[in-house]
Protein backbone atom coordinates (compact mmCIF):
# COMPACT_ATOMS: atom_id res chain seq x y z
CA UNK A 1 0.00 0.00 0.00
CA UNK A 2 0.96 3.56 -0.23
CA UNK A 3 0.83 5.92 2.53
CA UNK A 4 1.02 9.68 2.33
CA UNK A 5 1.77 11.33 5.36
CA UNK A 6 1.28 15.16 6.63
CA UNK A 7 0.97 17.27 9.35
CA UNK A 8 1.53 20.53 10.81
CA UNK A 9 -0.78 22.73 8.52
CA UNK A 10 -1.70 25.53 10.90
CA UNK A 11 -4.60 26.65 8.93
CA UNK A 12 -5.03 30.19 10.26
CA UNK A 13 -1.48 31.50 10.88
CA UNK A 14 -0.52 35.18 11.36
CA UNK A 15 2.68 35.84 10.99
CA UNK A 16 3.86 39.12 12.82
CA UNK A 17 0.10 40.59 11.79
CA UNK A 18 0.75 39.19 7.86
CA UNK A 19 -2.30 36.56 7.11
CA UNK A 20 -0.82 33.64 5.86
CA UNK A 21 -4.57 32.32 4.32
CA UNK A 22 -3.41 32.70 0.35
CA UNK A 23 -0.07 30.37 1.67
CA UNK A 24 -2.03 27.95 2.80
CA UNK A 25 -4.83 27.62 -0.31
CA UNK A 26 -1.58 27.56 -2.76
CA UNK A 27 0.33 24.91 -0.13
CA UNK A 28 -2.60 22.77 0.36
CA UNK A 29 -3.67 22.69 -3.67
CA UNK A 30 -0.20 21.60 -3.83
CA UNK A 31 -0.45 18.84 -1.38
CA UNK A 32 -3.54 18.13 -3.15
CA UNK A 33 -1.84 17.75 -6.56
CA UNK A 34 0.57 15.47 -4.95
CA UNK A 35 -2.09 12.91 -3.71
CA UNK A 36 -3.45 12.85 -7.30
CA UNK A 37 -0.47 12.14 -8.85
CA UNK A 38 0.86 9.71 -6.10
CA UNK A 39 -2.23 7.87 -5.34
CA UNK A 40 -1.96 6.63 -1.69
CA UNK A 41 -4.15 4.47 -0.29
CA UNK A 42 -4.11 6.33 2.98
CA UNK A 43 -3.55 10.38 3.61
CA UNK A 44 -2.50 10.56 7.32
CA UNK A 45 -2.71 14.20 8.61
CA UNK A 46 -1.21 14.01 12.04
CA UNK A 47 -2.07 17.20 13.80
CA UNK A 48 -2.04 20.45 14.12
CA UNK A 49 -5.08 21.40 11.25
CA UNK A 50 -5.45 24.29 12.63
CA UNK A 51 -2.98 27.30 13.80
CA UNK A 52 -5.63 28.20 16.99
CA UNK A 53 -8.28 26.56 18.74
CA UNK A 54 -10.21 29.11 17.62
CA UNK A 55 -10.44 28.97 13.85
CA UNK A 56 -12.08 31.54 12.13
CA UNK A 57 -15.03 30.32 9.56
CA UNK A 58 -12.30 30.56 6.34
CA UNK A 59 -9.87 28.78 8.31
CA UNK A 60 -12.46 25.89 8.67
CA UNK A 61 -13.63 25.98 5.35
CA UNK A 62 -10.12 25.70 3.83
CA UNK A 63 -9.45 22.38 5.99
CA UNK A 64 -12.75 20.54 5.54
CA UNK A 65 -12.46 21.22 1.70
CA UNK A 66 -8.50 19.99 1.74
CA UNK A 67 -9.56 17.03 3.61
CA UNK A 68 -12.98 16.42 1.20
CA UNK A 69 -10.43 16.82 -1.77
CA UNK A 70 -8.01 14.19 -0.77
CA UNK A 71 -10.61 12.02 -0.25
CA UNK A 72 -11.99 12.58 -3.48
CA UNK A 73 -8.24 11.11 -4.83
CA UNK A 74 -9.36 7.93 -4.27
CA UNK A 75 -7.66 7.59 -0.36
CA UNK A 76 -8.33 7.06 2.62
CA UNK A 77 -7.89 9.98 5.42
CA UNK A 78 -7.24 9.88 8.88
CA UNK A 79 -6.36 12.97 10.48
CA UNK A 80 -6.25 13.62 14.50
CA UNK A 81 -6.26 16.74 16.37
CA UNK A 82 -2.94 18.10 17.44
CA UNK A 83 -1.93 20.54 20.19
CA UNK A 84 -3.05 24.19 18.80
CA UNK A 85 -6.56 22.30 17.35
CA UNK A 86 -9.38 22.74 19.42
CA UNK A 87 -10.04 18.41 19.77
CA UNK A 88 -13.79 18.82 20.86
CA UNK A 89 -13.99 20.68 17.90
CA UNK A 90 -13.13 18.47 16.28
CA UNK A 91 -14.74 15.92 16.84
CA UNK A 92 -17.98 17.96 16.49
CA UNK A 93 -17.02 17.63 13.17
CA UNK A 94 -17.03 13.66 12.82
CA UNK A 95 -20.73 13.11 11.43
CA UNK A 96 -19.48 15.61 8.68
CA UNK A 97 -16.47 13.72 7.99
CA UNK A 98 -18.05 10.36 8.48
CA UNK A 99 -20.60 11.19 5.91
CA UNK A 100 -17.51 11.89 3.47
CA UNK A 101 -15.62 9.17 4.44
CA UNK A 102 -13.08 11.03 6.51
CA UNK A 103 -11.74 9.41 9.93
CA UNK A 104 -11.19 12.24 12.06
CA UNK A 105 -10.02 12.29 15.61
CA UNK A 106 -9.89 15.30 17.87
CA UNK A 107 -9.72 13.84 21.19
CA UNK A 108 -8.66 10.74 23.27
CA UNK A 109 -12.50 8.85 23.88
CA UNK A 110 -12.97 6.65 26.33
CA UNK A 111 -13.62 3.80 24.17
CA UNK A 112 -10.20 3.30 22.70
CA UNK A 113 -11.45 0.91 20.06
CA UNK A 114 -12.81 4.42 18.72
CA UNK A 115 -8.63 4.95 18.19
CA UNK A 116 -8.06 1.93 15.80
CA UNK A 117 -8.61 2.24 12.29
CA UNK A 118 -9.13 -0.69 9.94
CA UNK A 119 -9.38 -0.60 6.09
CA UNK A 120 -8.67 -2.37 3.22
CA UNK A 121 -6.63 -0.76 0.17
CA UNK A 122 -8.12 -1.40 -3.80
CA UNK A 123 -5.11 -3.89 -4.16
CA UNK A 124 -6.47 -6.24 -1.08
CA UNK A 125 -4.11 -4.94 1.37
CA UNK A 126 -5.12 -5.07 5.02
CA UNK A 127 -4.08 -2.45 7.16
CA UNK A 128 -4.51 -1.11 10.69
CA UNK A 129 -4.00 2.66 11.96
CA UNK A 130 -3.81 3.36 15.36
CA UNK A 131 -4.54 7.19 15.65
CA UNK A 132 -3.77 8.88 19.12
CA UNK A 133 -4.22 13.18 19.42
CA UNK A 134 -2.47 15.00 21.53
CA UNK A 135 -2.53 14.29 24.93
CA UNK A 136 -1.57 17.08 27.60
CA UNK A 137 -0.06 16.18 30.68
CA UNK A 138 -3.26 16.13 32.64
CA UNK A 139 -5.38 14.22 29.95
CA UNK A 140 -2.91 11.42 29.70
CA UNK A 141 -3.42 10.34 33.38
CA UNK A 142 -7.21 10.44 32.58
CA UNK A 143 -6.49 8.46 29.53
CA UNK A 144 -4.81 5.89 31.13
CA UNK A 145 -7.04 5.38 34.00
CA UNK A 146 -10.01 5.04 31.56
CA UNK A 147 -8.01 2.22 29.37
CA UNK A 148 -6.34 0.70 32.64
CA UNK A 149 -8.52 1.36 35.87
CA UNK A 150 -4.88 1.49 37.91
CA UNK A 151 -5.18 5.10 39.31
CA UNK A 152 -1.02 4.15 41.09
CA UNK A 153 -0.28 4.98 37.58
CA UNK A 154 -1.14 8.44 37.79
CA UNK A 155 2.47 9.16 39.65
CA UNK A 156 4.11 7.90 36.64
CA UNK A 157 5.98 10.62 33.87
CA UNK A 158 4.15 11.52 31.08
CA UNK A 159 5.75 9.31 28.70
CA UNK A 160 5.00 6.32 30.90
CA UNK A 161 1.39 7.17 30.64
CA UNK A 162 1.53 7.69 26.97
CA UNK A 163 3.72 4.51 26.14
CA UNK A 164 0.51 2.18 27.79
CA UNK A 165 -2.03 4.09 26.13
CA UNK A 166 0.09 3.28 22.85
CA UNK A 167 0.33 0.22 23.99
CA UNK A 168 -3.29 -0.41 24.63
CA UNK A 169 -4.05 1.03 21.21
CA UNK A 170 -1.77 -1.46 19.54
CA UNK A 171 -2.90 -5.08 21.12
CA UNK A 172 -4.04 -5.94 17.92
CA UNK A 173 -0.66 -6.00 15.86
CA UNK A 174 -0.65 -9.54 15.93
CA UNK A 175 -2.03 -10.02 12.53
CA UNK A 176 1.13 -11.35 10.16
CA UNK A 177 -1.22 -9.86 7.20
CA UNK A 178 -1.85 -7.05 7.50
CA UNK A 179 0.00 -3.87 7.60
CA UNK A 180 0.22 -1.95 11.27
CA UNK A 181 0.38 1.57 11.34
CA UNK A 182 0.37 4.56 14.75
CA UNK A 183 -0.61 8.25 14.26
CA UNK A 184 0.14 10.47 16.98
CA UNK A 185 1.04 14.38 17.63
CA UNK A 186 3.95 14.43 20.31
CA UNK A 187 7.90 15.21 20.53
CA UNK A 188 10.44 12.35 20.87
CA UNK A 189 13.42 12.52 22.92
CA UNK A 190 16.23 13.41 20.18
CA UNK A 191 14.22 14.47 17.40
CA UNK A 192 14.68 18.03 16.13
CA UNK A 193 12.39 21.12 16.49
CA UNK A 194 11.91 22.83 13.31
CA UNK A 195 11.34 26.32 14.92
CA UNK A 196 8.36 27.81 15.42
CA UNK A 197 6.45 25.15 17.76
CA UNK A 198 4.68 25.99 21.10
CA UNK A 199 8.07 25.06 23.48
CA UNK A 200 5.57 24.67 26.59
CA UNK A 201 4.13 21.28 24.15
CA UNK A 202 8.40 20.31 22.87
CA UNK A 203 9.94 20.18 26.48
CA UNK A 204 10.78 19.39 29.88
CA UNK A 205 8.05 16.52 30.13
CA UNK A 206 6.56 16.23 26.97
CA UNK A 207 9.33 14.72 25.12
CA UNK A 208 8.90 10.71 25.37
CA UNK A 209 11.72 8.06 23.95
CA UNK A 210 10.92 6.20 20.74
CA UNK A 211 10.52 3.29 22.29
CA UNK A 212 6.76 3.98 23.48
CA UNK A 213 6.04 3.03 19.89
CA UNK A 214 5.33 -0.72 19.49
CA UNK A 215 8.40 -2.75 17.16
CA UNK A 216 6.16 -4.66 15.25
CA UNK A 217 4.69 -1.20 13.54
CA UNK A 218 5.34 -0.60 9.87
CA UNK A 219 5.52 2.47 10.02
CA UNK A 220 4.83 5.48 12.69
CA UNK A 221 3.47 8.76 11.61
CA UNK A 222 3.99 11.85 13.74
CA UNK A 223 3.55 15.55 13.92
CA UNK A 224 3.73 18.37 15.83
CA UNK A 225 7.70 19.17 14.72
CA UNK A 226 7.72 20.86 11.83
CA UNK A 227 11.18 19.89 10.28
CA UNK A 228 10.70 16.39 8.25
CA UNK A 229 13.04 13.69 9.80
CA UNK A 230 13.70 10.21 10.50
CA UNK A 231 13.59 9.17 14.63
CA UNK A 232 15.56 6.04 14.92
CA UNK A 233 13.71 3.62 17.55
CA UNK A 234 12.15 0.07 16.89
CA UNK A 235 10.06 0.65 13.89
CA UNK A 236 10.62 3.37 11.32
CA UNK A 237 9.10 6.44 12.60
CA UNK A 238 9.15 9.83 10.48
CA UNK A 239 8.16 13.58 11.07
CA UNK A 240 6.72 14.50 7.38
CA UNK A 241 7.21 18.41 9.05
CA UNK A 242 5.08 21.48 7.66
CA UNK A 243 4.11 21.78 4.35
CA UNK A 244 5.30 25.46 4.88
CA UNK A 245 8.24 27.18 7.07
CA UNK A 246 5.62 28.49 9.72
CA UNK A 247 7.57 31.49 11.33
CA UNK A 248 11.25 32.73 10.77
CA UNK A 249 12.86 29.91 12.73
CA UNK A 250 12.07 27.53 10.02
CA UNK A 251 13.44 29.63 7.44
CA UNK A 252 15.82 26.50 6.77
CA UNK A 253 13.40 23.73 6.23
CA UNK A 254 12.33 22.03 3.48
CA UNK A 255 8.48 21.46 3.05
CA UNK A 256 7.55 18.33 2.10
CA UNK A 257 5.48 15.41 2.60
CA UNK A 258 5.96 11.96 3.09
CA UNK A 259 5.50 9.20 0.71
CA UNK A 260 5.59 5.64 2.14
CA UNK A 261 5.54 2.56 0.47
CA UNK A 262 4.87 -0.98 2.62
CA UNK A 263 3.35 -4.25 2.81
CA UNK A 264 2.58 -6.64 5.17
CA UNK A 265 5.76 -8.74 4.71
CA UNK A 266 8.16 -5.71 3.63
CA UNK A 267 9.82 -3.01 5.02
CA UNK A 268 8.70 0.54 4.54
CA UNK A 269 10.39 2.53 1.75
CA UNK A 270 10.31 6.52 2.60
CA UNK A 271 11.03 9.31 0.49
CA UNK A 272 10.27 13.08 0.55
CA UNK A 273 8.32 15.13 -1.64
CA UNK A 274 8.56 18.38 -1.73
CA UNK A 275 5.74 21.26 -1.27
CA UNK A 276 7.45 24.80 -2.28
CA UNK A 277 4.53 26.49 -2.28
CA UNK A 278 4.73 28.96 0.67
CA UNK A 279 6.56 32.43 0.25
CA UNK A 280 9.70 31.65 1.54
CA UNK A 281 11.00 33.24 4.97
CA UNK A 282 14.45 35.66 4.67
CA UNK A 283 16.82 37.20 7.57
CA UNK A 284 19.01 39.95 6.08
CA UNK A 285 21.09 42.09 8.03
CA UNK A 286 22.58 45.36 8.10
CA UNK A 287 23.04 49.26 8.89
CA UNK A 288 20.50 51.19 7.06
CA UNK A 289 23.02 52.04 4.44
CA UNK A 290 23.34 48.86 3.60
CA UNK A 291 19.71 47.53 3.27
CA UNK A 292 19.30 50.08 1.03
CA UNK A 293 21.85 48.72 -1.33
CA UNK A 294 20.86 45.27 -1.45
CA UNK A 295 18.40 43.55 -3.45
CA UNK A 296 15.09 42.74 -1.66
CA UNK A 297 14.94 38.85 -1.27
CA UNK A 298 11.62 37.48 -2.34
CA UNK A 299 9.80 36.44 0.31
CA UNK A 300 8.73 37.79 4.08
CA UNK A 301 11.81 39.33 6.09
CA UNK A 302 12.92 39.42 9.47
CA UNK A 303 15.72 42.56 9.56
CA UNK A 304 18.43 42.72 12.16
CA UNK A 305 19.35 46.35 11.60
CA UNK A 306 23.22 47.25 12.70
CA UNK A 307 21.79 50.60 14.12
CA UNK A 308 21.66 51.93 17.70
CA UNK A 309 17.90 52.28 18.46
CA UNK A 310 16.00 55.35 18.18
CA UNK A 311 12.77 56.76 17.52
CA UNK A 312 11.73 56.17 13.58
CA UNK A 313 13.98 53.60 12.68
CA UNK A 314 11.41 50.69 12.19
CA UNK A 315 9.50 53.18 9.60
CA UNK A 316 12.99 54.04 7.88
CA UNK A 317 13.82 50.08 7.41
CA UNK A 318 9.86 49.46 6.20
CA UNK A 319 10.23 52.71 3.82
CA UNK A 320 13.37 50.12 2.68
CA UNK A 321 12.12 46.76 3.05
CA UNK A 322 8.36 47.34 2.65
CA UNK A 323 7.98 43.20 3.21
CA UNK A 324 9.66 43.40 5.94
CA UNK A 325 7.11 41.79 9.07
CA UNK A 326 10.08 41.70 11.85
CA UNK A 327 12.43 43.91 12.65
CA UNK A 328 15.04 43.84 15.51
CA UNK A 329 18.23 45.61 16.62
CA UNK A 330 21.12 43.22 15.87
CA UNK A 331 22.10 41.87 19.43
CA UNK A 332 25.91 43.07 18.66
CA UNK A 333 24.66 46.45 18.84
CA UNK A 334 22.80 46.36 22.45
CA UNK A 335 24.97 46.79 25.32
CA UNK A 336 25.02 44.14 27.89
CA UNK A 337 23.28 45.21 31.10
CA UNK A 338 25.04 47.32 33.42
CA UNK A 339 27.58 48.36 30.42
CA UNK A 340 26.52 51.92 30.81
CA UNK A 341 28.31 54.89 31.95
CA UNK A 342 26.83 55.28 34.89
CA UNK A 343 24.14 54.03 37.06
CA UNK A 344 21.18 56.31 38.16
CA UNK A 345 20.72 57.31 41.58
CA UNK A 346 17.05 57.89 42.40
CA UNK A 347 17.13 60.28 45.54
CA UNK A 348 16.27 63.76 44.34
CA UNK A 349 16.48 63.48 40.53
CA UNK A 350 13.46 63.89 38.41
CA UNK A 351 12.05 60.69 35.84
CA UNK A 352 13.26 62.81 33.17
CA UNK A 353 16.75 62.67 34.49
CA UNK A 354 16.54 58.84 35.53
CA UNK A 355 14.51 57.79 32.14
CA UNK A 356 17.16 59.65 30.20
CA UNK A 357 20.02 57.51 32.43
CA UNK A 358 17.85 54.48 31.25
CA UNK A 359 18.47 55.25 27.90
CA UNK A 360 22.06 55.83 28.04
CA UNK A 361 22.57 52.83 30.05
CA UNK A 362 20.85 50.57 26.85
CA UNK A 363 22.51 52.42 24.10
CA UNK A 364 19.29 54.16 23.15
CA UNK A 365 20.40 57.88 23.51
CA UNK A 366 17.65 59.80 21.72
CA UNK A 367 16.72 63.20 22.23
CA UNK A 368 13.35 62.62 20.20
CA UNK A 369 12.97 59.48 22.77
CA UNK A 370 13.85 61.59 25.59
CA UNK A 371 11.37 64.73 24.50
CA UNK A 372 8.63 62.13 23.86
CA UNK A 373 8.98 60.91 27.43
CA UNK A 374 8.80 64.56 28.68
CA UNK A 375 5.51 65.22 27.34
CA UNK A 376 3.78 62.37 28.03
CA UNK A 377 5.04 63.23 31.64
CA UNK A 378 3.94 66.33 31.57
CA UNK A 379 0.32 65.53 30.18
CA UNK A 380 -0.14 62.68 32.96
CA UNK A 381 0.89 65.29 35.95
CA UNK A 382 -1.49 67.73 34.36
Amino acid sequence: MKILHTSDWHVGKVLKGQSRAEEHKQVLAQVIDIAQRERPDLVIVAGDLYDTAAPTPEATRLVTRALTALRRTGADVVAVGGNHDNGAALDALRPWAEAAGITLRGSVRENPDEHVIDGVTAGGERWRVAALPFLSQRYAVRAVEMYTLTPAEANQTYADHLGRVLERLAEGFTEPDRVHLVTAHLTVVGASTGGGERDAHTVLGYAVPATVFPGNAHYVALGHLHRSQRVIGPCPIRYSGSPLAVDFGEQENVSSVTVVEVTATTAARIREVPVPGAVPLRTVRGTLAQLAEIEPPEGWLRVYVREQPRAGLREEVQELLPRALEIRIDPEMVPAPGSGTRTAQRAGRSPGELFGDYLDSRGHADEGVRELFDELLEEVEH
